[in-house]
């Protein structure tokens, strides 16, 4: 709903660009800048000139109101997690050629030793602890559990040592010295006995997986344009250790469930939110409105750009799942995330799908309070028995002599690869995957434009608003035979804050406004206190120009240049847009504020210089409410990008094609491209158009074109 503010403004904001403006101001022409917004001491006020979010600020989840508007929100973030790992489209999953070996007779289990690729050249390794049956004649068909372990040392190998077994007992955490040692041992042991078939495998970099040093290898520019990463490499082999459980023949497929703490954890609702096949989850100490993952094994760019980890555990919903937070970053679970969890599942009218507690005498574990917790969930949904579980004593596996899996006989593969050649690899089975992807005709345009413009729309985190925010304004003033109107606009569920400046000449038809996009802002609407040329010529054809000082730009300057975490770049993009994508950002919101004005019949895009590619991205997801666009391709390739703070990033670009394949989204509309020699945008775009009928409607001039030239092209 609008506030009574913006129900006032809105209709003053409709006038613009109005021949009769709806609202009139006095004042006073400002002779150095005709556009300028704010005035007597006023400054900006978008929040995004601020600190860039991190992952150790606040992420309430706020339910939508209906089931529907879940559903619709849910299907968007889900695409938004699967583009920011890099599995948007699924890689083609290739042979596991899983080794199992090394069978340990536990009497009622057994424990096996096993590895497999994920992905041609990488390997998962993990320790299988399977039920003995009662009849192998007639193996059982048990459930099966993925149990992901967390930051503990080791992993899956994981000693606490004398000292620290012993301090985990005392407190009371765990019962004796074997589970005080062997904690991560003592998990998938038990659910063995309770009759699950549970595999443990390693996270990237952890025991016996070590051939990519875990959290390294991924942090470089090259890795952010293709969404390589860590986290995705990793959330990757969680697909691909379900597929190798799924696949066993003593298991259940209908009845698949996972469990994992700390970064485990994290892997547990990530794989949740993306893979249909599991059933029932217990992700413990992580679920959490605080810190959401402090490694880059569970941070990327765009993961948690206007979401967080309650909201992302929530796509789960309806099916079972429980967790357990602690005296750590979890800790306010009981109040903050879990309620608005409860109040999700009663959408469905299955609050007694969703369970949580905390131990908050506790620090960050997952002791053995809370596996009996998980093992009676696991048993209720999985098996159907409803009774409390204790968990038994048992006897740990020496973790490097027993539980390894490499051995004499069973030596590391020889085409294992480090972390360059399998991006390597990666990079060039995804080229593969996308250049199929090439319109051929209106189906396969179709296809293309779902998934390359899906990806778009994830990677800019942003669409047409259907409200806009009238911040500050109108203000009017008039000098040069021309009308400026000045406001301030904004999106009414963010906090920002656009300036923008409408200029009209006497010949205004009302009904054509051309949308200026230039680097320095509005400002470049006049030069020497008069209208410019390029803009004058646009005027004197009838139609209106929208000028916006886009995020960094004009009025809304940095006060000084956006912060990007140089260590990794995933910590401030996973968080926040980049500057390229706020930028489209700010431009359909100024598309849409064009669209609310029924008298303007038609919207033009023009972006100069370095802004043409911001024209392109913003036509690209506006599809028709842009009639013509004119953009300044400036040369620019996303693949010349060799850092992480360089502000024309936009992580996923060449993965998806680049500026070309951005370009094709733009199909059928009408677009002129300039100065695009050397950019290779030409075979997608071109194919593009054609497949959609309409290779007339673009227009391409390899050199830079003069200013007369490109408003010739876009007011005839």
């Amino acid at each position: 709903m609008l506030s009574r503010r913006d129900a006032l403004a809105l209709p003053a904001a409709a006038g613009l660009l109005s021949s009769r403006p709806f609202l009139q101001f006095a004042f006073a022409a400002d002779t150095e800048d005709p556009t300028k917004v704010f005035t007597d001491g006023k400054k900006p006020t978008d929040a995004r000139l601020g600190a860039p979010k991190t992952l150790n600020d606040y992420f309430p989840f706020v339910v939508p109101k209906s089931k529907e508007a879940w559903e619709a929100r849910r299907k968007q973030l889900r695409e938004q997690l699967l583009v920011a790992t890099g599995l948007w489209p699924l890689p083609e999953k290739t042979p596991l050629n899983a080794t199992v070996h090394g069978k340990i007779d536990k009497g009622d289990y057994t424990i096996e030793k096993v590895y497999f690729a994920s992905t041609p050249g990488h390997y998962v390794c993990g320790n299988l602890y399977r039920p003995v049956g009662p009849d192998s004649s007639k193996p059982a068909k048990f459930p099966g559990v993925l149990f992901a372990h967390g930051h503990w040392e080791n992993g899956r190998l994981h000693d606490a040592g004398e000292k620290a077994g012993k301090a985990n007992v005392d407190g009371g955490g765990e019962p004796d010295m074997d589970r005080g040692r062997y904690f991560l041992q003592a998990l998938p042991a038990t659910l063995a006995k309770l009759g699950f078939v549970v595999f443990h495998y390693d996270m990237v970099g952890v025991a016996d997986s070590t051939a990519i040093p875990h959290g390294k290898g991924f942090a470089d520019a090259e890795g952010e344009l293709r969404l390589q990463s860590a986290m995705g490499l990793q959330t990757w082999n969680s697909v691909r250790a379900l597929d190798f459980l799924a696949g066993l023949p003593d298991v259940d497929t209908t009845r698949l469930g996972m469990t994992g703490a700390s970064g485990g954890g994290t892997q547990t609702f990530m794989l949740a939110a993306i893979d249909d096949r599991l059933a029932v989850v217990f992700p413990a100490v992580m679920v959490s409105t605080g810190m959401q993952g402090g490694c880059v094994c569970e941070n990327c760019s765009l993961l948690r750009v206007n979401t967080g980890n309650v909201e992302i555990a929530g796509l789960f919903a309806p099916k079972p799942q429980a967790m357990s937070a602690a005296n750590d970053w979890t800790k306010e679970l009981m109040t903050k995330g879990y309620p608005e969890l409860q109040q999700l599942y009663g959408l469905y009218g299955a609050k007694d799908k969703v369970a949580a507690k905390a131990w908050l005498e506790y620090g960050h574990q997952y002791n053995v309070h809370a596996r009996e917790m998980m093992y009676a969930w696991l048993q209720k949904h999985l098996q159907g028995k409803g009774e409390t579980v204790k968990e038994p004593a048992f006897k740990p596996v020496a973790p490097t002599s027993g539980l390894s899996v490499f051995d004499d006989k069973h030596p590391r593969p020889k085409d294992e690869l480090g972390a360059k050649a399998l991006r390597e690899v990666m990079a060039k089975a995804s080229d593969e995957q996308i250049a199929k992807l090439t319109p051929k005709d209106a189906e396969s345009l179709k296809e293309f434009q779902r998934v390359v413009g899906t990806a778009l729309q994830m990677m800019v985190n942003s669409e047409l608003p259907k409200e806009i925010a009238v911040r500050t304004g109108p203000l009017e003033s008039k000098g040069d035979g021309h009308t400026v109107h000045r406001a301030v606009f904004g999106r009414k569920d963010e906090k920002d804050a656009v300036p923008a400046c409408g200029v009209i000449g006497a010949k205004f038809t009302g009904d054509r406004v051309a949308i200026w996009l230039h680097p320095q802002g509005k400002a470049s609407l006049f030069e020497g206190g008069k209208v410019a040329p390029a803009a004058k010529s646009i005027t004197d054809a009838g139609v209106a120009i929208l000028a916006p000082d886009l995020l960094g730009t004009g009025e809304n300057r940095f006060p000084k240049s956006f912060p990007v975490d140089k260590g990794f770049a995933g910590y401030t993009h996973g968080y926040n847009r980049t500057l390229l994508a706020n930028r489209a950002h700010d431009v359909l919101t100024l598309i849409a504020f064009g669209r609310s004005n029924p008298a303007w019949k038609t919207l033009y895009l023009v972006g100069w210089n370095e802004f043409g590619p911001v024209a392109i991205l913003a036509k690209a997801l506006a599809g028709d409410a842009v009639a013509k666009t004119a953009a300044d391709m400036n040369q620019f390739k996303f693949e010349d990008i060799k850092d992480t703070a360089d502000p024309m990033l936009l992580p996923g670009a060449v993965k998806y094609g680049g500026l070309g394949a951005f370009l094709a989204l733009c199909a059928p509309g009408e677009v002129l491209v300039h100065n695009h020699k050397g950019t290779g945008s030409g075979q997608v775009s071109r194919a593009a158009y054609e497949a959609a009928g309409a290779g007339k409607n673009l227009t391409r001039s390899a050199e830079k074109l003069e200013p007369a030239k490109v408003v010739e092209w876009l007011v005839k």
